[in-house]
């Protein structure tokens, strides 16, 4: 960590496990969040570079009304890997950049970077922790089915294929959080907010 530059963490998870909502948790707490998936999608739209590549990738049809058409791009890129992976290494880029932006006018001690590939994109490497939010693979095909309607457990397998195995993202993080049900969250919390504050003074 440079001047008064924040660390930077980052929380990340497989799709349902809860990390959005852990987040938010922290978020409470006065640590700023940057999400990762959100900017990704307004870099989508937004930036022209970035636009021109992802027509290139997959057709005008990429875009409806100026608008990234996700379900067009979804449907091909979870299809295809070469196509995934293609897409990837235009937007992780143009997203670590927008982050690095971001973090270095933050006043906090740490931020979190909240991102679903974090290890997949390979931005975990520039990040001095990690934490992980975990939940059982049918609890979080539930979570996902129950909250976008759009999507068929076929869908989401596909999506769960395209994430680093959960056993494997828990092994290259620092900290771990249980999204369960059944296990309190914001204990959980508050014991990483306080070792990470206690970390970075230290």
């Amino acid at each position: 960590m440079s001047g008064n530059r924040p660390a930077l963490v980052g929380i990340t998870g497989g799709i349902g496990a809860g990390k959005s909502t852990v987040a938010r948790i922290f978020k409470t707490l006065g640590i700023p969040v940057y999400d990762a998936d959100s900017r990704a999608k307004w870099l989508m739209n937004n930036d022209r570079e970035l636009k021109e590549g992802i027509v290139s990738l997959f057709g005008t049809e990429a875009y409806d009304h100026q608008q990234i058409n996700r379900t067009h791009i979804a449907r091909l890129a979870f299809s295809d890997q070469s196509l995934l992976s293609s897409l990837n290494a235009l937007v992780h880029p143009a997203v670590a950049k927008d982050f690095d932006h971001w973090a270095g006018k933050q006043a906090t001690p740490y931020v979190l970077k909240e991102a679903a590939l974090l290890f997949e994109s390979g931005s975990y490497q520039s990040l001095s922790a990690i934490i992980t939010v975990t939940a059982d693979e049918s609890l979080r095909m539930r979570r996902v089915l129950k909250r976008d309607a759009h999507r068929t457990e076929q869908d989401v397998k596909k999506m769960m294929a395209a994430q680093w195995a959960e056993d494997k993202k828990v092994a290259r993080s620092q900290y771990i959080i249980t999204n369960d049900e059944t296990t309190a969250v914001i204990p959980q919390v508050l014991k990483i907010h306080e070792q990470l504050l206690g970390k970075i003074s230290g």
